[in-house]
């Protein structure tokens, strides 16, 4: 493969299965900027309002049409072209789409507590905690900068078990540290953002412009 033809997967080893000889040859272009924006835009959306700056309808739109369906069609993608890895962009965009509908659409029998609610997304939070360390334990076979994605938001899933669990047990949580944790979201969604532009500006020009 010449270097004006690399992917973030293939520049680090990572080649894609050969179709078989009875197969058209692939035709299907990397899908890691389309995944890493949609998740990149999300998140940092998401942790701006984590962090008390802006209301949840602009997250909560992003979540479904960016960081839901077009990380779900990158994942489709990646993993039709042999990228297990791929694999990442699938569960995001499929967590996404869950965020929204817990907000949206997800009702409580009545007399369910406050608390119970706080509970329930605390436990959501730390089920995506899981996710992400299965992802991050190989995030540094794709390089550095998706290591420091995987790692910021393994640590963005752990503050935010932190914090719904505290809101549950009935206690609060300053708006300092909320901002505190706002903005470690934040830095995810540009570190994710940052690899987007790497991938797709070294790959139009052949080289590496952007070293991530």
């Amino acid at each position: 493969m010449s270097s004006a033809g690399q992917t973030m997967e293939t520049a680090h080893g990572l080649e894609e299965a050969p179709p078989k000889v009875e197969e058209k040859p692939e035709w299907w272009a990397s899908p890691a900027t389309l995944g890493l924006l949609g998740f990149g835009m999300t998140t940092i959306l998401a942790g701006l309002n984590v962090g008390g700056w802006i209301p949840a309808g602009a997250v909560l739109s992003m979540a479904i049409f960016f960081g839901g369906l077009c990380q779900l069609i990158a994942g489709v993608i990646g993993l039709r072209k042999g990228n297990m890895f791929a694999t990442a962009f699938a569960c995001y965009g499929a967590f996404w789409l869950a965020f929204d509908w817990l907000n949206v659409n997800v009702t409580y029998p009545t007399g369910t507590t406050v608390s119970a609610i706080y509970y329930g997304v605390a436990a959501f939070m730390f089920v995506w905690f899981l996710v992400t360390l299965t992802f991050t334990i190989s995030a540094p076979k794709h390089g550095i900068g998706i290591t420091l994605v995987f790692v910021t938001l393994l640590i963005a899933f752990a503050l935010l078990t932190w914090m719904f669990d505290t809101l549950a047990a009935g206690n609060t949580v300053s708006h300092a540290t909320s901002q505190g944790i706002g903005g470690e979201i934040v830095l995810t969604g540009l570190l994710a953002w940052l690899v987007a532009t790497a991938d797709l500006t070294n790959w139009n020009y052949g080289r590496k412009v952007i070293p991530i």
